[in-house]
């Protein structure tokens, strides 16, 4: 892969475009945009730094995956007190417009956009070898929209920039209606699906980049989210028919030492190791095992106990599910790396431990290797059975599993977990069954709140946070405010209703 280099441009934040490599990354020199956008290696670093924000705090490595907290799963637990009191605010629906978590959220696909946009604007002129182009533009289609579709769903309308701003720009811009950021989204991932190879196509330190399975897999989940199921089942088709494979082992997916499997059909790559403090958007250790572990039990390296699931979210569980024992820890659970859990660890009794790494592997709170898993082929699966469901196809949506690998969709994922195949149901039991195993087969990787809102137009969401107590939550909290210090310097910027 190329080496590091940095461009300086304007977005609607003033930022500094810091293309570094997106698997092995270290600091190098800074170069002069007139001699850059010249050789292959000038646009695989571009690209490279399109990957980065997706790996900081603002999304992946802390954000994106407390959103399970705002869904109900769990609670923040770590230190008490104000620890982590901007989830706890949006998670008690007392969220306000100074809330930091928003306007983490708000800001954190800027930079990501922004060098996606200069990529798409410059490399289409480079004299690189073709197929080495179309991949670095597929993969930036593919990461820009990404980034839009993690807005549009937390913020609704936002604004839609598709070229690198500049001074002389309107820096100060409206925001766009959000079907229209769909139409990009979908357009945008669309052509990925073009030009982006396939992942087995990618060897050595290629390997993690946006493949066209990726491509496939997130276009279906935005038509999920729109409600277009055919375009949905075809695309969860053309995933399956490209190879993606079920792990035999569902803790494989989180394990640093089975990183990008058969089933993983994206991750956010980090490689543990870093040059940088903990705290900085450079640092290339993942937060995740660090944050979740049991707090004061020694159990993994740092241990700050965030993320603690409920009780009404273990009771979920079904008799005989696998995935409790790789999810959760809890009194009289398997020992974890030879120590066995108390539930004195937790304020509710329980803490993850789905993401845990053990000392041999991350000795310390900086040095976790584990990628986070965004797409993977269980979810497909799940997208497949709902969509058909949706589209009448009841019966087939809840075919008979062979095995993980064969029969039908939702019965594979129950297969893997030990569980009994689903038959029989109706078209709006088998709905609450699938929406209930995607509940337990993802947690806490982020998909439990865009499921809440996405189903019935948030009406899902609304009516189980209600019933887990969460009576705070109105139509208003389906989406987050935008943060006030955005709208401070941007005067364009509308609010979102209710706020």
């Amino acid at each position: 892969m190329g080496k590091t280099s940095y461009i300086i441009a304007i977005f609607s934040f003033t930022l500094l475009f810091g293309c570094k490599k997106f698997l092995d990354k270290a600091p190098l020199d800074s170069v002069n945009t007139s001699n850059f956008w010249i050789t292959a290696d000038d646009a695989v670093s571009a690209i490279n730094g399109a990957y980065q924000p997706m790996q900081w705090p603002k999304l992946y490595n802390l954000r994106m995956w407390t959103t399970d907290i705002w869904a109900g799963n769990s609670v923040v637990g770590a230190g008490g007190g104000t620890d982590g009191i901007e989830t706890q605010d949006i998670a008690n629906f007392v969220t306000a417009t100074d809330n930091a978590a928003a306007l983490d959220i708000w800001r954190g696909p800027a930079p990501g956009i922004l060098r996606c946009n200069l990529v798409l604007q410059n490399v289409p002129g480079m004299k690189i070898d073709e197929s080495l182009k179309n991949r670095v533009l597929g993969e930036a289609k593919f990461l820009r929209a990404s980034y839009y579709f993690i807005l549009v769903r937390l913020f609704g309308d936002v604004p839609l920039i598709t070229v690198p701003q500049t001074p002389e720009g309107d820096l100060r811009p409206v925001r766009t209606p959000k079907l229209q950021v769909y139409d990009l989204i979908i357009a945008d991932l669309t052509d990925a699906i073009n030009l982006l190879p396939p992942k087995t196509s990618y060897t050595g330190t290629d390997i993690g980049r946006a493949s066209k399975g990726a491509a496939m897999g997130m276009l279906a989940k935005v038509h999920l989210t729109l409600g277009n199921y055919q375009q949905t089942v075809d695309l969860c088709k053309q995933v399956t028919a490209l190879g993606y494979t079920l792990n035999a082992n569902y803790s494989d997916n989180f394990n640093p030492q089975t990183k990008n499997s058969n089933e993983s059909l994206f991750e956010v790559q980090y490689y543990g190791k870093t040059n940088y403090s903990f705290w900085d958007n450079e640092n290339q250790a993942s937060w995740v095992s660090t944050f979740t572990g049991p707090r004061n039990a020694d159990f993994v390296g740092g241990g700050y106990g965030w993320d603690q699931p409920t009780q009404e979210f273990v009771n979920a569980y079904e008799s005989g599910d696998k995935r409790k024992d790789q999810t959760v820890l809890y009194a009289g659970c398997p020992n974890f790396d030879g120590k066995a859990y108390s539930a004195a660890y937790s304020t509710t009794g329980y803490n993850l431990r789905k993401f845990l790494v053990p000392k041999s592997i991350s000795p310390d709170y900086d040095t976790n290797p584990a990628d986070f898993p965004v797409l993977r082929y269980a979810d497909v699966l799940l997208m497949q059975a709902e969509a058909m469901n949706e589209l009448g196809q009841t019966t087939d949506a809840q075919a008979v599993a062979t095995d993980i690998n064969t029969g039908g969709p939702l019965n594979r994922v129950r297969k893997r977990a030990g569980l009994t195949d689903v038959q029989g149901l109706s078209k709006d039991a088998l709905r609450e069954k699938i929406l209930h195993e995607r509940r337990m087969e993802l947690a806490f990787e982020g998909h439990r709140w865009f499921d809440l809102v996405r189903v019935n137009n948030g009406q899902y969401g609304l009516d189980f946070l209600h019933s887990i107590g969460k009576v705070n939550a109105t139509t208003k909290h389906l989406l987050l405010p935008i943060p006030q210090k955005e709208r401070d310097a941007n005067p364009n910027l509308s609010q979102n209703t209710g706020y």
